[in-house]
């Protein structure tokens, strides 16, 4: 018997798993101020100062302001605004709007990001199978309303339901991401479900927590994936590996001979 024929549901992480960014985020934001007439900023200097000011905005008003009713596009103005001035950059309030109008816009569409070519035909192989797909990530509503959906991952045909931090207001490693998937995906129980992810922390281990099998990407071969392996995790370097996983027959072993 395979580990697929026991299952009902899987779901996926989005970033580093079913898609990946095109460059860094840094280069986004340098274009924006390019293109709004000012001195290209330092490209290291910039991406520096986004990943502050994320984590700072990030651990301040989590889930993309959820709690505290901010704005979605106002949690970004904020983020972005501090970004530019921890890399060094300041500007006057009709230019910043102006870079940041596009930066938004952006990264509001497909533009910055690349699907993984085996992402659809994964996604399409397990619900022809018969298997519910979701998505359990720490995005914004876009991701769910106008990115995948761009991206040609779209409800319906590649998965069935979404669960994503800025509009459940919990987020990985939150264990209660999970038990909501759960929910969504109609009351499964976690020893039918499987979640595939690029995340120790953040993908495994919480879905583990809640007793669902779990499954980690390492398509960019990271040193941090000898250290997953050894502590109990598949790891595999892409959605072809974890098909061939799934399908395998499991052997027993009887008396000396094998048996499927």
């Amino acid at each position: 018997m395979s580990l697929l024929s026991k299952l009902k549901c899987i779901t996926f992480d989005v970033t580093g798993t079913l898609l990946a960014y095109k460059g860094e985020l840094g280069d986004y934001y340098c274009m924006a101020a390019k293109a709004a007439g000012k001195p290209c900023p330092d490209y290291k200097r910039m991406h520096e100062g986004f990943k502050t000011a994320y984590s700072d905005m990030a651990k301040k008003y989590p889930c993309f302001g959820f709690a505290a009713k901010i704005p979605n596009i106002e949690w970004w103005r904020i983020c972005v605004k501090d970004s530019f001035i921890r890399a060094g950059y300041e500007y006057d309030d009709e230019t910043f709007e102006n870079i940041f109008k596009r930066i938004y816009a952006s990264f509001g569409s497909s533009a910055p990001y690349s699907v993984f070519p085996d992402a659809q035909p994964f996604m399409r192989w397990l619900r022809q199978k018969g298997v519910t797909v979701g998505i359990v990530s720490n995005a914004e509503y876009r991701y769910k309303d106008v990115i995948l959906p761009a991206l040609g991952l779209n409800k319906g045909s590649e998965w069935d339901f979404g669960v994503f931090s800025g509009v459940v207001g919990i987020e990985k490693p939150d264990k209660k991401i999970y038990e909501i998937a759960l929910e969504m995906a109609g009351n499964v129980t976690p020893e039918e479900t499987l979640h595939i992810g690029d995340s120790f922390r953040k993908d495994y281990l919480p879905a583990r927590a809640v007793g669902m099998h779990a499954a980690l990407l390492d398509r960019f071969k990271t040193l941090e994936a000898q250290k997953w392996s050894e502590a109990g995790a598949p790891v595999f370097p892409d959605l072809v590996s974890v098909q061939e996983w799934l399908t395998k027959e499991e052997t027993i072993k009887v008396a000396g001979s094998n048996v499927n």
